[in-house]
This record gives structure tokens, C-alpha cells and sequence, in this order.
């Protein structure tokens, strides 16, 4: 059970810097740029995914960053940043809900994605 979990410590620690990036674009783009939370929430998670994706790639995951690699990160994880904004625009929830919601499920989805899928351990 605790290799499944390897380097969630370090991926936390970036996905701090990563929702304080994703949630102040967020809530400029809801309050300031009047744009719904879907739109928001994917835009935000975009600029912020492009951050979090190269630290965890070299510090992480002590891997190569590739090109095909971010754009898959972004296409899955950029759907369900959408969806669950598209959720908060129909729910009418309020922005924090939107954006928390997302936080914890993109921490736990992006790790194991990114752990398993983007930057699992190559047999030699």
C-alpha cells in the first residue's frame, strides 16, 4: 500500500502552489471576466496544470517531460476541470464549492494519472 502512495508527499506540496495559481485565475476570471465556472475553471487549470506538470515531472517523478505527455495531462484532467465547473454552472454552486471540489479530485486523479499513466516506472 505505501509504494502506491510514493511521492504523493512531494505531489501535495506542489499541488498547494498549483491551486493557489488555479484559484486565483478562477475567481478573476468568474468575478472580474464574468465568464461562467466551466469556462473559468478549465482556463485556470490550464495556466496552472502547465506549472504543476514540469515541476512534478523533474522533482516528482524524476522524469522526461514530453510534449505528448502534457497535452494528454491537459486533455484528461482539462475534462473533468470542465465538467465539474460545467456541474457548479448548472448546480449553481458557489465559485468556492466549484474550485475546492475540483482541488481535491484533480489532487488524487492527477496523481494517480500522472504516477501510473504520464510518468510510470519504465522496465528496463
Amino acid at each position: 500500500m505505501k509504494a502506491l502512495w510514493k511521492g504523493f508527499s512531494s505531489y501535495a506540496a506542489v499541488g498547494l502552489a498549483n491551486a493557489i495559481i488555479h484559484w486565483q485565475i478562477f475567481f478573476v476570471l468568474t468575478a472580474a471576466a464574468e465568464l461562467s465556472q466551466a469556462t473559468s475553471n478549465f482556463a485556470a487549470f490550464c495556466v496552472a496544470a502547465s506549472f504543476s506538470f514540469y515541476v512534478n515531472a523533474l522533482y516528482t517523478f524524476d522524469a522526461e517531460v514530453s510534449v505528448t505527455g502534457y497535452l494528454l495531462f491537459i486533455a484528461v484532467m482539462g475534462i473533468l476541470s470542465y465538467g465539474i465547473g460545467r456541474i457548479g454552472d448548472t448546480w449553481l454552486l458557489h465559485g468556492l464549492v466549484t474550485v475546492t471540489t475540483f482541488s481535491l479530485l484533480s489532487l488524487v486523479c492527477g496523481f494517480f494519472f500522472s504516477r501510473f499513466v504520464l510518468f510510470r516506472e519504465r522496465q528496463a
